[in-house]
């Protein structure tokens, strides 16, 4: 009994060191055949070279000469066509509805930048140092709690405030531009 247990922990041991030692020249193999150098081939002589002369089969084009000394031709006056369908009423009412929607919106998606956010002391010092850097920008400070922040302008795009913003930038770093609701007076 203990002559059998042994020989069959022997066979698995065997078995275990023979399928490594198989997957071992396996991947050895592999690596091996994948090292091989290239064949570099060269054609020194022009003999190798196909040439053909194709310019029999290629297309001619006619050159037209023609002389045109005499004087355009006078055109004739096109008449006015009045219109059979008019659409001035359907494109009022559209417009109006535009119109009336425009009228009752209180703000427009625009952009800021924002220079600092964090406690309300830096807050103002950044704001003191943004109003003597730039006195022609407006710049505020907003409470949002547990943050304050300072925002200078209102931009209706992104490009308009990139202008001043590579211009805030030199003097705050962390300056970010930010989408915002500007309102509208």
């Amino acid at each position: 009994m203990i002559y059998s247990t042994i020989v069959a922990s022997l066979s698995i041991n065997m078995t275990m060191r023979i399928l490594r030692f198989a997957g071992f020249l396996f991947i050895l193999g592999v690596f091996l055949s994948s090292c091989k150098t290239q064949k570099t081939t060269t054609t020194s002589s022009q003999e190798n070279r196909y040439s053909e002369d194709l310019t029999v089969h290629r297309p001619k084009a006619e050159v037209v000469t023609t002389a045109d000394n005499s004087k355009p031709e006078d055109k004739k006056p096109t008449s006015y066509v009045e219109p059979k369908v008019a659409v001035n009423k359907k494109l009022d009412g559209v417009l109006d509805s535009i119109s009336s929607i425009n009228l009752s919106k209180n703000s427009i998606d625009g952009f800021t930048i924002q220079v600092y956010s964090g406690k309300r002391e830096e807050a103002l010092n950044a704001k003191k140092t943004l109003t003597n850097a730039f006195p022609d920008l407006q710049s505020e400070v907003q409470f949002t709690e547990p943050i304050f922040r300072v925002k200078v302008g209102k931009y209706y795009t992104r490009l308009d405030a990139q202008q001043d913003y590579s211009e805030v930038k030199r003097f705050f770093p962390a300056a970010i531009i930010i989408p915002e609701k500007i309102s509208i007076k």
